[in-house]
């Protein structure tokens, strides 16, 4: 007997049609003997849904009652789920993020988990049930509800995995695993049987929509076997796991990820003296604003600096506005920005051990005529920044350039 913790995503509950399918497989686990712990997302579009009613109601609603009624979407999926189960001879208990208690911070909109109580969680499996748990919320120590953020189940699925010591955390998707690339930019890209939780940490980082950063963070941190699978398709999926597969010839290069979801802001001509970059950036991060790639250029001869550095998209009217407020006490010379850029980056683990990566990826995408505006590197990563418009044809020039097209071979 294994206890599995199965999280299903928003497109895999999106209708009755699909719930009573979800139904049917974790029924089938439980009826093999398994304990099993299932995380639901909202219903597709859902809270998306919610949110445009508060926007409806407010220009700029209460983050606090944004995330009291985003946290409803999952409400309805579990206790629907729990219900399927029961029709099927399945003892299920449905349990929202506060019922848990899953206890975060008070960072409304993207908290992060604190502590998690797993005790109603064990009873409830002692008793031979399956226990249906919203992802995606919590609630703080002042029991104000809150969300995870996008993709926030993952993280509720990783964290009781890891608390509950879990055999195995199975995220449910609509991919049968973790792709080389996207296959819709590129056709020939690869399911990978397994990957690194380096690799799948650098992979979500850098735009890959398939995991939630924060539920890789935890695989990695307390050692969660973190498998991705197909919801409604036979198959291994793809397992993510600590250590890099030693029985298979490993690529230099396990897979590109992109994201056009990026702005870059620049700020030229302030003094080149101590403490001008927390000055420029230390506002932006005041604001809450995550800052990526950043790169400085000094001018010894007026002893000056350009600072330019890059942003989510959705968060760059605001950083745009901090930086000019910033720009006008610094005395800088010229304050801009630009949303038509994406970022395109290489990863592997095979890099540690194999000189030259970055320069033919450099050179890959000079035959193609792509300017790389800015870059950015890892031990296991190359990351560009790049015209956006350019996205697809240098994700298919290095997909090319680093054979990933070509099936792992099998070491005899």
């Amino acid at each position: 007997m294994a206890l599995y913790v199965q999280k299903f995503g928003g497109s895999s509950v999106a209708n009755i049609e699909r719930i009573q399918q979800v139904a049917d497989k974790v029924r089938d686990f439980h009826r093999d003997g398994h304990q099993v712990v299932v995380v639901l997302s909202a219903m597709s579009g859902e809270t998306n849904r919610l949110l445009d009613l508060a926007r409806q109601v407010s220009s700029n609603p209460s983050p606090r009652e944004q995330d009291m009624l985003a946290s409803t979407g999952e409400q309805v999926t579990i206790a629907l789920l729990a219900i399927a189960l029961e029709e099927r001879g399945v003892p299920a208990v449905s349990m929202t993020g506060w019922q848990v208690p899953v206890r975060t911070d008070s960072s409304f909109g993207k908290a992060r988990v604190e502590e998690l109580n797993d005790s109603h969680i064990r009873h409830y499996l002692n008793a031979g049930k399956v226990v249906v748990v919203a992802g995606f919320q919590g609630v703080d120590m002042e029991n104000n509800v809150t969300t995870l953020g996008r993709g926030g189940s993952d993280t509720t699925a990783v964290a009781l995995a890891a608390v509950l010591k879990a055999d195995e955390c199975q995220i449910y998707t609509d991919v049968d695993g973790v792709y080389t690339t996207d296959p819709r930019v590129v056709a020939e890209a690869r399911r990978l049987d397994s990957i690194t939780v380096e690799e799948m940490l650098e992979m979500a980082s850098q735009g890959s929509k398939i995991l939630q950063i924060r539920s890789v963070e935890f695989a990695g941190k307390y050692n969660v076997p973190l498998r991705v699978l197909h919801s409604f398709q036979d198959g291994p999926g793809t397992l993510i796991t600590m250590e890099q597969d030693t029985s298979m010839e490993q690529p230099i290069i396990s897979g590109i990820a992109f994201n056009r979801d990026e702005a870059k802001l620049t700020i030229r001509g302030v003094a080149d003296t101590p403490g001008v970059a927390f000055r420029i950036l230390g506002a932006i991060s005041d604001a809450n604003i995550e800052v990526d790639v950043i790169v400085q250029n000094v001018a010894e001869e007026d002893n000056t600096t350009d600072l330019t550095f890059t942003v989510g998209r959705q968060d760059y009217e605001k950083a745009l506005q901090i930086l000019q407020q910033t720009g006008s006490d610094l005395g800088a010379r010229q304050v801009g920005g630009t949303t038509s850029i994406a970022k395109v980056s290489i990863i592997g683990v095979g890099m540690r051990s194999h000189a030259g990566v970055a320069s033919r990826m450099f050179a890959a995408l000079a035959r193609e005529n792509i300017n790389i505006q800015m870059i950015s590197t890892s031990e296991i990563k190359v990351s560009v920044v790049i015209d956006e418009k350019y996205t697809e044809l240098a994700v298919r020039a290095l997909h090319d350039e680093f054979g990933l097209d070509t099936p792992v071979v099998t070491r005899a």
